[in-house]
């Protein structure tokens, strides 16, 4: 049943329901009811991915990635090379099987492009010849088709957008440094940008990328307690170097398969965002992340008090441009001013304010931060030094809450009842317990409870090393993981 417009359920009434009203209210996205499992991505949700491209985009050229793009249609056979990749993927695949008004025969069918390791490393084998080619640092901004059964808007649908780098490398010593890299790259950006912190670490074999050496992560918490995996760096080793015959001669001229990674973030940052720092009254975004800064809405009643406010407001809106605010004078007609109020506070703008003709006598205008309770005078003369440090503060204050939450919602457990409980009827907490290592304790854990292994934490990530029993078999166990529900 559709959700009546203007509505936002609690979160503690239906987080997924609360996850969906915000998104819609914030006007941010839609079901392309039209075409399964995919969304249409709104004017205001597609600027906050613009955000985010242009920031990461900024960063992998400052560290010497270009920007290229490959086919989206894939030979079929190029999937197939990688045993492991293809078996990872298969259940996701759509297939072009009729083009050009006749059936395709075998051999010449395409799949639409779930990841672009085998198209790319076809093409790393044309480019690379001597160890002098090498490293060959690309990035692509693309979209990709996986056929999704459940979707869920920004967390998982059948079409999404992402940018996933490929790099080959002469030794696998330099190709690990570039995963590692990447990884601090990626959780630089979703603290320092997006506000959201994370912990870095290293998935279980159960859990790595298909055909990867390793995989490595950034884990949020959301506000159900649940994670989301941000963003992932993969160590490819030399499997698709070998499928594909990327060689090079080294600098002894002996003959040796190129060292590759593969690394993404995608559209899912937007739904991570979304529920790390919403509320029931709707979106919430940090500063560096939203499309517009501050707004300001002109209040007035006669034609004379127009012009005057409208004046005022246009040259302030200049000033808070010219000191680096993203700002919008909200100077559309037909609206009143508390429905401009709320349609922003909607869309999650981090600050309002509001002019009329007695805060400009008074020399002073109206302040309303996104999450205060109360509205705060602000002098005029002193605005375009006050909103830029009030967007700063704003911004390490959301963090700070991230942060808060997280602690409160993370325990450490010894006791397989205790586990269980923490994650009975769909509830969920970070929860850092022993394992053993095995891949059949894990498997238990996740039948038994839902949670899985999110990741096994590098130093300083989580709990100290610590010899203990592993929290389902008893086992041996060297250091606890950590565990959660997941999106």
């Amino acid at each position: 049943m559709a959700q009546q417009k203007g509505k936002i359920t609690t979160q503690s009434e239906n987080f997924p329901q609360w996850y969906q009203d915000v998104i819609r209210e914030g006007d941010l996205a839609e079901t392309a009811k039209v075409v399964k499992g995919c969304m249409v991505i709104k004017p205001h949700g597609y600027a906050i991915w613009e955000k985010i491209q242009s920031e990461l985009d900024q960063q992998f050229k400052a560290t010497g990635h270009q920007n290229a793009y490959f086919p989206l249609l894939i030979p079929k056979s190029f999937i197939t090379k990688e045993a492991e990749h293809v078996e990872g993927f298969a259940p996701e695949l759509a297939v072009v099987t009729h083009a050009g008004g006749k059936q395709l025969e075998e051999g010449e069918e395409y799949v639409v492009r779930p990841t672009s390791e085998t198209i790319i490393g076809h093409f790393f084998a044309k480019w690379v010849d001597s160890y002098r080619d090498l490293p060959l640092l690309i990035n692509q901004w693309a979209n990709v088709i996986r056929w999704e059964l459940h979707t869920r808007l920004f967390l998982r649908t059948t079409e999404f957008l992402w940018q996933e780098g490929h790099t080959a490398h002469a030794t696998h010593e330099e190709a690990h440094e570039e995963v590692l890299h990447i990884l601090d790259l990626y959780a630089d950006f979703a603290e320092n940008t997006m506000a959201v912190p994370v912990i870095r670490g290293l998935k279980t074999e159960a859990e790595r990328f298909a055909g990867a050496l390793s995989t490595y992560c950034i884990e949020a918490m959301m506000r159900d307690g649940k994670a989301l995996q941000m963003g992932t760096s993969h160590d490819l080793g030399q499997n698709f170097g070998r499928a594909f015959n990327v060689t090079f001669q080294n600098e002894n001229k002996q003959t040796d398969f190129v060292w590759q990674t593969s690394w993404g973030v995608s559209t899912r940052l937007i739904g991570g965002l979304i529920m790390t720092h919403s509320d029931d009254t709707g979106l919430i975004l940090p500063p560096k992340m939203a499309p517009i800064q501050t707004v300001i809405v002109p209040i007035f009643r006669k034609a004379h008090e127009r012009e005057t406010v409208m004046e005022t407001a246009t040259k302030l809106c200049a000033e808070l441009n010219d000191a680096g605010v993203v700002i919008k004078l909200d100077d559309r007609e037909g609206k009143r001013p508390g429905e401009k109020y709320y349609e922003w506070e909607r869309k999650g703008v981090p600050l309002r304010l509001e002019l009329g003709p007695r805060d400009i006598a008074s020399g002073e205008v109206m302040s309303k931060l996104r999450v205060a309770e109360e509205k705060q005078k602000l002098p005029l003369d002193t605005l375009t030094q006050a909103i830029p440090q009030m967007l700063e503060d704003f911004q390490g204050a959301l963090f700070e809450r991230a942060v808060r939450f997280r602690e409160e919602n993370t325990v450490q457990l010894d006791s397989w009842d205790d586990f269980v409980d923490t994650f009975k009827e769909g509830e969920s907490k970070f929860v850092w317990a022993h394992w053993d290592g095995q891949a059949e304790s894990e498997a238990k854990i996740k039948e038994e409870t839902g949670a899985t292994i999110r990741s096994i934490p590098l130093a300083g990530q989580g709990p100290a090393p610590e010899p203990g029993q592993c929290i389902k078999s008893g086992n041996p166990s060297k250091q606890r993981v950590l565990f959660a529900k997941s999106y």
